[in-house]
């Protein structure tokens, strides 16, 4: 996929852990990892909004746009 979720250097960045954040954000611990790893197919925009504010961000901080990855990926 050609959207790249850099929730772990935002998260490194920010001396946080994942488990932290899923409480901040109210999310259950393996649908954030699903989301860390790339392996989600959607995000609701609440969920992004809630994850923005934990970490004090911007949705392009969170999420890249990169071409050069296939859709096969």
């Amino acid at each position: 996929m050609a959207i790249v979720v850099r929730l772990d250097e935002l998260l490194h960045a920010r001396r946080m852990t994942l488990t932290e954040l899923a409480a901040r954000v109210d999310i259950t611990l393996a649908n954030l990892s699903i989301l860390k790893t790339g392996k989600a197919k959607a995000i609701r925009f609440s969920t992004l909004e809630a994850i923005c504010a934990a970490l004090d961000c911007q949705p392009g901080d969170l999420l890249v746009f990169d071409p050069a990855l296939t859709a096969e990926d």
